[in-house]
């Protein structure tokens, strides 16, 4: 999630410097408090957040910006994208240290905050998703390769760096969450008013599972299963949350794509073994959501080696992680031993970094749960900048996430090139609205993501329009772009 800069700046002046002071004094006073701020400003810049590459100020972190002269005394917060950040202790640090650096600076008070959680997507999300900044899919596309075990870790590892957490079971036919932790209520409960359910919890996580239905494990055809998946998951009241894990079930088919076109998944995780065949069947899943224009952005290569003798033995062989690395471009692989206390801890419903959080396998998912948080940082900040509208140029900059081309649209060309069944006939394919029904002057009112694959663009005349990226990618492109006026600029 990428904020605006907007910082808000408060003044306070003293008492007696207010009772004594003529207008042009105050004037004066006026300068030089302008100046202070500045000063502050131009310091914090000096920090940069290493996700955005950007500094934390044109990030728009710094808000409430307050100035004591006759104290020396600086007050500000910074407001991070999300609880879990993992270098707000470096910022809040770096923070103290660039304004106490200041001549004129006594005293500095940093507080910390997070951003409210909230979905960046477009269109009629269902009321329990709609209060989700980032969902999270652990997927395998095979069976027994420990994707449970992980996605339950990096869920209370999340919720350990601070962030608000659920955990979504979606595997009906075999749930793997009510072995895996141990809550006290055990029963799924219904709000009889809203004819909504109310997710169980257990150390602070959000747990919702069709084993805490009171159904055990279901015996059921797809389509059934597929609604039931869509019920638990959208009726659920998740509240707010930052993160939102979703424990994939097996496979590439119906389930699965369900999942995907229900809830607007950020990000995925990748779960295999060593073995061939698990590569085989993980190529699967990656290119599942390849097509759906999900970003995977971590591998985890489960049960990799154990230690004994003083040497490191790797029973199942080496390379099918690094295989799914190298030849899909996803940028960060884990790796997690043959441990019986991992193994163990799902057993006993109590997950390896809630017990034994100082462990080498607790360590590991410290670092996937960091990279987590950076890497759906980072989506939503492309997502969310991919398509605006520039005011003053009066036209529609695209950069496509992953993509460092940057271009422009005439925004009459791009409502001229829609293709839902308002523009052009589904039979036919003759196009409806013609190029005269367009004014050239028109101007988008609103442009909002939708999904990572495309934008919703809403128009004066009240027309929502869908443009995937790829549409627009092959739509006429403005070239000759008038220089701005000094008025304009």
């Amino acid at each position: 999630m990428y904020c605006h800069r907007r910082v808000s700046h408060h003044k306070l002046l003293s008492v007696a410097a207010k009772a004594s002071s003529s207008a042009p004094q105050a004037e004066t006073e006026r300068v030089s408090e302008t100046s202070l701020e500045k000063e502050v400003l131009k310091a914090l810049s000096q920090i940069i957040d290493p996700d955005f590459g950007t500094d934390i100020v044109s990030c728009g972190f710094v808000k409430d910006l307050v100035i004591d002269e006759a104290l020396g005394e600086v007050s500000f917060r910074l407001e991070l994208t999300t609880p879990a950040c993992p270098v707000k202790d470096m910022f809040e640090k770096q923070a103290n240290e660039v304004v106490a650096v200041l001549p004129w600076v006594k005293k500095v008070n940093v507080t910390m905050s997070a951003q409210p959680a909230k979905p960046i997507f477009a269109g009629q999300l269902p009321p329990g998703l709609s209060r989700i900044s980032s969902i999270v899919a652990v997927s395998s596309c095979k069976g027994g390769v420990g994707k449970s075990t992980v996605a339950v870790n990096l869920a209370y590892t999340l919720a350990g760096m601070g962030a608000r957490v659920g955990i979504f079971d979606a595997d009906v036919y075999g749930p793997s969450l009510p072995t895996m932790v141990n809550p006290e209520s055990r029963v799924l409960e219904m709000d009889p008013e809203k004819k909504t359910i109310i997710p169980t919890e257990y150390l602070g996580v959000k747990l919702v599972s069709f084993g805490f239905a009171g159904q055990g494990r279901a015996i059921m055809r797809g389509p059934m299963v597929s609604g039931v998946i869509n019920q638990l998951l959208t009726t659920t009241e998740w509240g707010e949350l930052d993160y939102l894990v979703i424990d994939m079930p097996p496979g590439t088919g119906d389930i699965q794509l369900t999942l995907c076109q229900v809830a607007p998944l950020t990000a995925a995780v990748i779960v295999t073994t060593p073995q061939k065949l698990a590569f085989i069947d993980v190529a699967k899943g990656v290119r599942m959501f390849s097509k759906l224009k999900v970003p995977c952005v971590a591998v985890v290569e489960n049960m990799c080696h154990f230690d004994a003798d003083g040497k490191r033995y790797y029973p199942f062989g080496k390379g099918s992680g690094s295989q799914v690395v190298q030849q899909f471009g996803i940028p960060h692989l884990f790796d997690l031993p043959i441990r019986p206390t991992l193994s163990a801890s799902g057993d006993t419903g109590v997950p390896e970094v809630v017990s034994d959080p100082l462990s080498e396998v607790a360590r590991t998912f410290q670092d996937l749960g960091v990279c987590v948080v950076q890497q759906c940082a980072k989506i939503r900040q492309q997502v969310s900048t991919a398509v605006t509208y520039d005011k003053y140029l009066k036209a529609i900059r695209v950069k496509v996430p992953n993509s460092d081309e940057e271009f422009l649209l005439h925004p009459a060309t791009v409502r001229r090139n829609d293709r839902s069944a308002q523009s052009v006939d589904e039979w036919t394919g003759e196009q409806k609205i013609q190029f005269g029904d367009v004014a050239e002057d028109i101007e988008p009112e609103e442009i909002r993501p939708m999904g990572n694959y495309a934008v919703s663009i809403t128009w004066p005349d009240g027309f929502s329009q869908i443009a995937p990226y790829d549409q627009l990618e092959t739509i006429e492109r403005l070239v000759d772009v008038p220089p701005l006026s000094p008025v304009e600029v």
